[in-house]
C-alpha cells in the first residue's frame, strides 16, 4: 500500500509539473477551512501517518471513524453481479456520506455533531444508487452481455478498466469518483462524462 501511495504521489507531481493535474485544495473535499476542523489541515480528516484505523482492508492510513451501518443494496432482475454490503474503499466513502457518522469524527473522536446534508447525503438505502463492492471481471461482462471486459477495455485513464478503475477486481465508489479531485471534473469524477463517456467506459450500449 505504501508503494502504491508513493507511486501515486510521484504521478501527481509529474502531472502537476506538466500542468494537467488538479488538487484536492479548493475542491469539495478540502475541509481545511471548516469550523469543525480545528486543525486547519486538509488531509487529517481522512488520513494519518500514525495509529491508522485498519478495520477496512486496504484503507489508506485511515483517520476517520468507519460506518457500521447496515445498507440496503441495489437489486435488479437484470443484474448479473452479486451485490452485498459495501466494503473496501466504498465503506470509507460511506463513513461520511451515509449520514450515520459525523464529519468531525476523526483522529479518534466519536462524538462529533456535524453531518453530511443535501445532495452529498446518500443515506443507507443504496437501492436507487449505482451498485458498488461487486466483482466486475470478464466473466461478469460475458454473462451480462452489456458490459465491456475490464481486462482488455481501455479506461481512457492510461490503461485498462481493471488496472485503473477497479479495486481487487471490484467496482467501488472510487472507480468513478476521484476523492482527491485529480481530474478536476465536476462531482469529483475520474474523467469527463460528456456524452456519457464515463458510463460508456464500462457499459456497452
Amino acid at each position: 500500500m505504501l508503494k502504491k501511495i508513493a507511486a501515486l504521489g510521484i504521478a501527481v507531481l509529474f502531472l502537476a509539473g506538466a500542468g494537467y493535474a488538479q488538487t484536492i485544495e479548493g475542491s469539495a473535499h478540502d475541509f481545511s477551512g471548516e469550523s469543525w476542523n480545528n486543525t486547519g489541515e486538509i488531509c487529517v480528516v481522512c488520513h494519518t501517518p500514525h495509529h491508522a484505523n485498519a478495520t477496512v482492508t486496504d484503507s489508506p492510513l485511515w483517520n476517520h471513524e468507519v460506518t457500521t451501518a447496515n445498507f440496503t443494496p441495489y437489486t435488479s432482475a437484470s443484474l448479473d453481479a452479486q451485490v452485498g454490503q459495501p466494503d473496501g474503499v466504498s465503506k470509507l466513502c460511506l463513513s461520511c456520506h451515509d449520514g450515520t457518522v459525523a464529519l468531525d469524527n476523526f483522529g479518534g473522536r466519536t462524538n462529533g455533531t456535524v453531518y453530511v446534508t443535501g445532495d452529498e447525503l446518500i443515506g443507507t438505502d443504496l437501492s436507487n444508487d449505482h451498485p458498488v463492492s461487486f466483482t466486475y471481471d470478464d466473466n461478469l461482462a460475458a454473462a451480462d452481455g452489456g458490459l465491456n471486459p475490464p481486462s482488455t477495455t481501455d479506461s481512457g485513464l492510461g490503461s485498462t478498466i481493471q488496472n485503473d478503475m477497479l479495486f481487487g477486481d471490484k467496482l467501488e465508489c472510487a472507480s468513478c469518483h476521484d476523492v482527491h479531485n485529480g481530474s478536476g471534473q465536476s462531482k469529483l469524477l475520474v474523467k469527463s462524462n460528456s456524452g456519457s463517456a464515463l458510463c460508456l467506459t464500462c457499459h456497452a450500449k
